[in-house]
């Protein structure tokens, strides 16, 4: 009788391909309880990775191993597609039980994804104070600081002393997570800037807030979009930002933790975009949607390709003649796709971050324009001279190289243009990949 090897957990940390492979492994052997602590081990953001790693049968079967009083915590981490499948398989009790100890901003997450009579359900379990915050975070639009801001913060007056703030800090006994400052309002709750932490602990205690505080820091509109968000705190540096509304008034604040996520999106985005996909399409997705989604974008590469077909069929005749042409145009239609992708992407990249405007664009056409009369010249001379060598012939070496050079011209023209046009319509810029 053969023994059955099973899987043993091992001491040193894993990386991500090592932990997925180790539950896979677990849960195929029915090695439950070693792998229900092996996931008390791992961080909330590992395991959700590792269930984002499963196809759906087997992620299933582990969501349904893991105890329900992480499923909250874990469904915030998990990406939208892989979320809106587990909950689809939660009955209504299972998934209130889940959200019940979540913020408003993961509650408003979550309940926009939801049916609904299931998100009425969410808000009629919660205390009159929550549910009211939660129905607040959900009137501002998906994708605004409103949305993305947590109700949570510490917040001082300018006229107290920085004694009195430490003791209110003791009596409080504990702050909210990315707490790099205190927020200073008036007694109207306006704001008024931030009190450093640094400062607080280093400085005389008589002096008061107002003396030391930061009275122009940076802060945002609830109704800012999440782009002009990330966009600060990314060139700022920034631990925590201010949200407040039309009247001034503090009602919130975002922490790099809220941020992290939606920046690490946008870097993901273009290039996910220019493939045809979708940033949060689940890797698992099921086959018939998948299929669909790709499609639309294989038929229009399919259309640009008979459209080149019939430019190349235009000259029929002279392929016939002179066969060399043939055997050296893909040469020219390579280079002028790898041209085009180079500035494609540097364009894309410049207008996610905002670093192209209407007053700049023609300077980066000119440059691009430059860079690739610079690159077109010298790989002319350079196919000239093999085309030259390997046929013989001076006349075809002459128009594989002029095709080069115009192939990356136009190439360069098309990668700044293109993503242009498209966001003066509206239309996403990382499409024109």
């Amino acid at each position: 009788m053969t023994a059955t090897l099973t899987p043993t957990i091992p001491e040193n940390p894993l990386d991500a391909e090592e932990r997925t492979a180790l539950v896979l492994s677990l849960l195929s052997h029915d090695q439950d309880q070693e792998l229900l602590e092996y996931l008390a081990t791992m961080a909330v953001g590992e395991v959700a990775s590792v269930i984002e790693g499963l196809p759906p049968s087997l992620r299933q079967e582990l969501w349904n191993l893991i105890p329900e009083e992480s499923h909250g915590e874990l469904l915030t981490w998990l990406s939208d597609p892989v979320r809106n499948g587990l909950l689809k398989k939660m009955d209504q009790a299972e998934v209130i039980t889940a959200t019940r100890a979540l913020g408003s901003q993961e509650l408003a997450d979550i309940i926009d994804d939801l049916s609904t009579s299931l998100g009425e359900a969410i808000l009629e379990s919660l205390e009159e104070d929550e549910r009211s915050q939660v129905e607040k975070q959900l009137s501002y639009g998906e994708d605004t600081a409103g949305r993305l801001m947590r109700t949570k913060w510490v917040a001082v007056r300018a006229d107290i002393t920085l004694e009195t703030v430490s003791r209110y800090l003791h009596m409080r006994g504990e702050m909210p997570p990315y707490t790099d400052g205190l927020m200073v309002v008036d007694r109207e709750g306006r704001y008024e800037g931030k009190l450093p932490v640094d400062i607080l602990l280093t400085m005389d205690s008589s002096l008061t807030v107002n003396e030391v505080m930061q009275h122009d820091t940076d802060y945002v509109c609830a109704e800012a979009t999440t782009a002009e968000v990330t966009a600060l705190f990314e060139r700022r540096e920034l631990l925590s930002l201010a949200v407040l509304d039309d009247n001034h008034h503090l009602i919130g604040r975002i922490s790099i933790d809220d941020a992290m996520p939606l920046i690490r999106a946008e870097a993901e985005a273009p290039m996910m975009q220019m493939a045809g996909l979708h940033e949060d399409e689940d890797l698992f997705a099921p086959i018939i949607p998948s299929a669909l989604r790709r499609m639309v974008w294989l038929a229009v590469n399919l259309a640009t390709a008979f459209l080149a077909s019939w430019v190349i069929g235009r000259f029929e005749g002279t392929l016939q003649q002179i066969v060399a042409l043939a055997v050296l145009m893909p040469i020219v239609a390579s280079m002028g796709g790898i041209a085009g992708s180079q500035t494609l992407t540097l364009a894309i990249r410049g207008l996610a971050l905002g670093q192209i405007t209407d007053t700049n664009s023609h300077w980066l056409a000119k440059k691009e324009i430059a860079i690739a009369a610079i690159n077109g010249i010298t790989w002319a001379v350079v196919v000239g001279v093999i085309v030259w060598l390997w046929f013989g012939s001076s006349g075809i070496a002459l128009v594989l190289g002029a095709a080069m050079l115009i192939n990356l011209l136009a190439a360069a023209f098309s990668g700044v243009v293109i993503p242009l046009l498209l966001q003066r319509f509206g239309i996403d810029p990382a499409l024109s990949g």
